[in-house]
């Protein structure tokens, strides 16, 4: 493969579901990056797919979705936590479905977590130098506003960096990546509208004047990197992967039948642009 084509993933909730099916069928067939950036869930992926296990991002929510330990929406008026963020980072991967630690701490591969920075309302990147700080990342990466508490780390309060950086090409690009691979979870003619809780983003977040910006502003941030992958594919420069259609999941899904069907949709996408995506690659 061109030591020089990166991977991009962005999240989308249980939409991310789509992209754990082509990572997997990455996987099956050897398909590997020497740098990847991803966002919120992609991040997720993304971590399974460097400890070769991507069938760990369809078995936990598949195994878990219904279990209130993991997604509770009366933990989220209690204790202001949607998601059991111990449970996912501590219990599942330790005593249920065990995540190899140590393929993920010996994979050469350079995996970047988008998180946002809640004071200054910009991405804050964290490279996966050590094991201790990626997991903290990808738990920042994958707190979503409104849903989740903010995650301290290296003196910051972080969020979800879909608020920020949704589709971070132009990290990639900048990290010296000429040709990118775009696994989306929107169908082409998607486009992100405004957010419509200005009211609710004020009043959660009146201390983080610059977070509520970056919240109210990202739908043309989004947007913007849409029309940017457009531009790059025409170019040569960017191979693109996204659902045909709308995905039959919603952002917190909890159908385990839909879940299992976004991702087999991703993994038959991967398969059929196989011969395509291998040229690109070269």
């Amino acid at each position: 493969m061109n030591n020089k084509v990166g991977l991009v993933l962005e999240g989308g909730g249980f939409r991310g579901l789509y992209t754990a099916g082509v990572l997997h069928y990455f996987q099956k067939i050897g398909i590997e990056f020497p740098y990847i950036v991803a966002v919120s869930m992609g991040a997720s992926n993304a971590t399974n797919y460097l400890s070769k296990q991507t069938q760990r991002n369809l078995d936990v929510p598949y195994t878990f979705v219904t279990d209130k330990r993991y997604i509770s929406y009366q933990r989220l008026i209690t204790k202001g936590e949607l998601f059991g963020m111990d449970f996912i980072f501590n219990e599942v991967p330790n005593k249920y479905i065990p995540f190899d630690t140590d393929a993920f701490s010996k994979s050469q591969k350079k995996l970047v977590y988008v998180t946002t920075n809640c004071e200054t309302g910009l991405p804050y990147y964290i490279p996966n130098n050590n094991n201790q700080e990626s997991f903290k990342a990808l738990e920042a990466s994958t707190s979503l506003p409104f849903a989740s508490k903010m995650v301290k780390l290296n003196n910051k309060l972080l969020l979800d960096g879909g608020i920020s950086d949704p589709i971070p090409i132009d990290k990639a690009l900048k990290d010296g990546y000429e040709k990118l691979v775009v696994v989306l979870t929107q169908p082409q003619t998607y486009r992100k509208n405004p957010f419509r809780g200005k009211l609710i983003a004020k009043w959660m977040y009146k201390k983080y004047p610059k977070l509520i910006d970056a919240i109210l502003s990202r739908h043309e941030v989004y947007n913007k990197q849409l029309d940017q992958i457009e531009e790059l594919a025409r170019k040569g420069s960017a191979f693109v992967i996204r659902p045909a259609k709308v995905l039959p999941v919603k952002r917190t899904e909890k159908n385990k039948e839909k879940l299992k069907e976004a991702f087999d949709l991703g993994y038959h996408s991967a398969e059929q642009l196989q011969k395509q995506l291998l040229q690109f690659i070269g």
